[in-house]
């Protein structure tokens, strides 16, 4: 039987250099499709865990950094702001237990934080989305109340928050003020955004 000149060694080298063009093709097209999936560096950045270091926060004071485009709030609460938060009469809080799930499971007790003296709250009024005030001071001019024992008020609507970011009784915020996910890296650096168990 003749070939009719037919070159079956080149035939198979072209049927396999095309295959292998094709595959190649092939990935180059579905590379920027596949990664388009993927979210952008802003977006990254937007969620992404911020990490504060509270060495030189002194007893008392407060600092801000930003996650996820919301004010979070690092109290440095002294052993005074502590006892007047754990013994505020509960029955002015509208949930002294925080009930309403607007912490971590892992932060519990009067002062809804993993060490007593530092807070970490996300500085935003669960009414409307204002910021309140810090005003840490007892008996602060201005807040709407007798016996003030410290912590945020809201000039917006009148909301009022302990220390803790309890809300009080009668007032237009809803809930609590949120507590971020957030753990300690050291005894000076927090890291917000993420739990212990996720480290």
């Amino acid at each position: 039987m003749a070939d009719n000149g037919v070159n079956k060694g080149r035939r198979r080298f072209l049927v396999g250099a095309t295959t292998v063009v094709g595959a190649v093709g092939a990935v180059g097209v579905a590379v920027p499709f596949v990664a388009s999936w993927q979210p952008s560096a802003r977006a990254r950045a937007a969620g992404a865990p911020v990490q504060a270091d509270v060495s030189k926060l002194e007893p008392g004071q407060r600092m801000t950094v930003e996650w996820r485009g919301k004010p979070v709030w690092i109290i440095n609460r002294t052993p005074e702001m502590i006892e007047r938060t754990r013994n505020f009469s509960e029955d002015r809080l509208a949930d002294p237990s925080s009930m309403v799930p607007q912490q971590p499971s892992y932060v519990s007790g009067e002062m809804r934080s993993i060490k007593p003296e530092i807070g970490v709250l996300i500085g935003i009024c669960t009414h409307l989305g204002c910021s309140p005030l810090y005003r840490p001071e007892p008996d602060a001019e201005g807040v709407g109340t007798d016996d003030w024992p410290g912590g945020f008020f809201c000039p917006c609507h009148g909301s009022r928050f302990d220390l803790a970011g309890r809300v009080f009784v009668n007032v237009p915020a809803p809930t609590n003020l949120e507590v971020p996910p957030y753990r300690f890296d050291s005894d000076v650096l927090i890291t917000v955004g993420e739990d212990e168990e996720t480290a």
